[in-house]
């Protein structure tokens, strides 16, 4: 069934086994990765265990199998299986990976098993190979490049914000009262040349703070080291503003209460 699959998918696009460099498939169980291995025509029917001594399915080698982690990692979610192999692998030909990222990757394979006896055997190729440094550029910090909100701990910004948390906790109410906004700030160059964005609400209730995507009043976007200047007094937000330092978009006279947000020197660790 899978070898049937495969060869009409590679019919179909017009290439073949030795053009794909990726491979997403089904692992359900570990047996089931070798047995694919020969099914999908990687190797020869057989020979999956000497694929494997040769490093033929790992980074190096011929191809590079479920560089994911593959279904095991993720506990194997139905529905959602296919859909984490096909996110995969366009991020894997956009080149945004990062550690995992597979060198070159032109020809990714997709290999999903159903119950009740369906597969599907997809093929992805990169379209317009001659723009994808500029698109890498511009979607580096998308998903491969977006922190988790663990990963964020790693941005100084980090520091700034639990104290701001802190501060609502503390005086909640008052910040509301003045504020009456919801700040959103994306921090660029954290590490690795990553990317985060914080929701700051001092609209709502008693405030909060928030990683991850949302939409505000004001938005402002700094670089990790110029934003915990600013927010530790070291960087005017005029200086900031007119040296380019500091972008804003929305309602810009929200900006000039960023002074309410600061940390109280006298009570910060910063």
């Amino acid at each position: 069934m899978t070898r049937n699959a495969a060869d009409k998918a590679f019919t179909a696009a017009g290439l073949n086994r030795q053009d794909v460099s990726v491979v997403e498939l089904h692992d359900c169980f570990a047996t089931n990765e070798l047995i694919s291995y020969e099914a999908l025509g990687l190797c020869p029917e057989g020979q999956g265990h000497l694929m494997v001594e040769r490093g033929d399915n790992t980074y190096g080698g011929k191809y590079v199998v479920n560089p994911s982690g593959g279904l095991i990692s993720k506990g194997h979610p139905l529905g959602a299986t296919g859909l984490a192999q096909c996110a995969e692998l366009c991020w894997q030909l956009r080149g945004m990976c990062g550690p995992r990222q597979v060198t070159n990757a032109q020809v990714a394979l997709q290999h999903n098993i159903g119950l009740g006896g369906a597969v599907v055997v997809g093929l992805y190729r990169l379209g317009f190979p001659q723009y994808a440094a500029a698109r890498n550029r511009m979607h580096h910090h998308h998903l491969s490049a977006s922190p988790t909100a663990a990963a964020a701990t790693a941005f100084r910004a980090t520091s700034v914000f639990q104290e701001l948390e802190k501060r609502l906790k503390e005086d909640g109410p008052n910040l509301v009262k003045k504020l009456k906004a919801v700040y959103v700030f994306k921090i660029k160059d954290g590490p690795g040349g990553q990317e985060g964005t914080w929701v700051v609400d001092t609209k709502n209730g008693s405030g909060s703070v928030r990683f991850g995507e949302g939409k505000g009043d004001c938005t402002i976007t700094m670089k990790d080291n110029d934003f915990v200047d600013l927010m530790t007094g070291k960087l005017q937000g005029q200086q900031a503003f007119f040296q380019g330092k500091m972008k804003i978009s929305g309602n810009m006279s929200l900006a000039l209460k960023l002074r309410e947000l600061q940390p109280s020197p006298n009570k910060s660790k910063l």
